[in-house]
């Protein structure tokens, strides 16, 4: 069975791949034209706090207006699905797609993650009913979540890791490993599109770090705890946010209140608090001697105002590629405040703990850490500073809003 299987399987990474990519290239355009080519028209300056707040303004009302608007308003509110929801139906991808580029494009603090599972989710779960309805809906809807996991961090190692713990509900006789061979197919195949297409890495630029230290270890450890209140905070802020927004009823009213909220954020943090993260967190890293930490702090705050807030307005994204770049920026703070720690240990424990606080997930949160720090000496630091931070954090608030939360403050 996972033989014949396999072709199928890794027909959908190479799919899911071809698929983020085509979103990420349509993001990539219209960024091009809203931060470069308009603004060099007009002869502005891109990273002017006015532009900044007319641009996420003018991204709120055209999200609101799909959202009030378009046929399947967008799709579900990414702020009250999780990362593997049950299939949408094919009339909301359109809408789904266009709102999730205006925010990629817009600066919006989301990543792609979300809705680009549920897009590729929906396509391969209609495609698969046609072709060869006997393959569990299940299956075809965690081989799906695989393969884009592999192609959005660029190695099925992620995957591989994610999907332990949910592989159980696979009916499939045999091993873990029997368990976790499609998906692995899936996620190996997506990567390597995505690699060939696109060389993605979250690896930054940091000084080798080679000797663990008995300080590290309580040093990654108090960092980890600290990022994870602060996610945990965002958590419990999320709900009571979302209610507010939805109060006022229309889309076009919150959204394009949202998106002029997360102007005002941006012009006050500056265009490194701007997007999903990624490049962003190389530009920290280059400009951080030159900022003091009062301003590094800020920007942490802005960034994880703005996640929330992105998140409540209505915007379709995903909570973990803004995660990763409010984790490095903590311990960027950390760094600076305590020199004598270790640059990389400092980052590798504030991108374990916001990581696990948004995303309930062990695995994931030391696959990023060591993946954003490149140091794989740093792994046994995070295996301890893991353990106080999911006792912090599994009992705290899931950055989701479910149904009961949506009905009252």
């Amino acid at each position: 069975m996972l033989a014949a299987l396999s072709i199928p399987a890794a027909v959908v990474g190479i799919g899911c791949a071809l698929l983020l990519r085509a979103v990420d290239q349509m993001a990539a355009l219209l960024e091009q034209g809203l931060w470069s080519a308009l603004p060099d028209a007009l002869g502005v300056d891109p990273t002017s706090g006015w532009w900044i707040f007319a641009t996420l303004t003018g991204i709120g009302i055209a999200v609101g207006l799909v959202l009030w608007l378009a046929p399947g308003h967008g799709g579900e509110d990414s702020a009250t699905v999780s990362l593997m929801a049950p299939p949408s139906p094919l009339r909301v991808l359109p809408s789904l797609a266009v709102v999730t580029v205006l925010g990629l494009a817009g600066g919006v603090s989301l990543g792609p993650e979300s809705p680009i599972i549920a897009i590729n989710t929906a396509l391969f779960v209609a495609a698969i009913k046609k072709l060869q309805p006997s393959i569990p809906t299940g299956l075809v809807v965690i081989v799906v979540a695989a393969g884009t996991i592999g192609a959005l961090f660029g190695t099925p190692v992620a995957a591989a890791l994610v999907f332990t713990g949910v592989v159980g509900s696979l009916k499939i006789e045999g091993e873990l490993w029997d368990r976790l061979f499609l998906p692995l197919v899936a996620a190996a195949t997506g990567s390597v599109t995505m690699s060939l297409l696109a060389h993605p890495s979250f690896t930054l630029p940091l000084p080798t770090y080679t000797t663990v230290a008995a300080w590290d270890l309580l040093s990654a450890s108090i960092i980890a705890c600290v990022a994870a209140t602060i996610g945990i905070l965002a958590a419990a802020a999320l709900p009571r946010l979302h209610r507010a927004f939805r109060l006022l009823r229309n889309p076009l009213i919150y959204a394009g209140i949202g998106g002029a909220l997360l102007g005002v954020l941006g012009a006050i943090g500056g265009p490194v608090t701007l997007f999903k993260g990624l490049q962003q967190m190389d530009e920290l890293l280059d400009e951080r001697n030159s900022l003091t930490v009062g301003t590094l702090i800020l920007i942490v705050a802005v960034k994880v105002v703005a996640l929330v807030i992105s998140a409540a307005a209505g915007f379709r994204g995903g909570r973990v590629f803004p995660a990763v770049f409010i984790g490095m920026a903590i311990g960027v703070v950390a760094n600076a405040i305590v020199p004598s720690v270790p640059l990389a240990v400092a980052i590798a424990g504030g991108v374990l703990g916001m990581v696990l606080a948004v995303s309930r997930d062990g695995w994931i949160s030391l696959f990023v850490a060591v993946a954003v720090t490149g140091s794989v000496s740093a792994l046994p630091l995070l295996c301890i500073a893991v353990l106080p931070t999911w006792l912090l954090v599994s009992r705290a608030p899931v950055m989701v809003v479910h149904a009961h939360q949506q009905e009252k403050l």
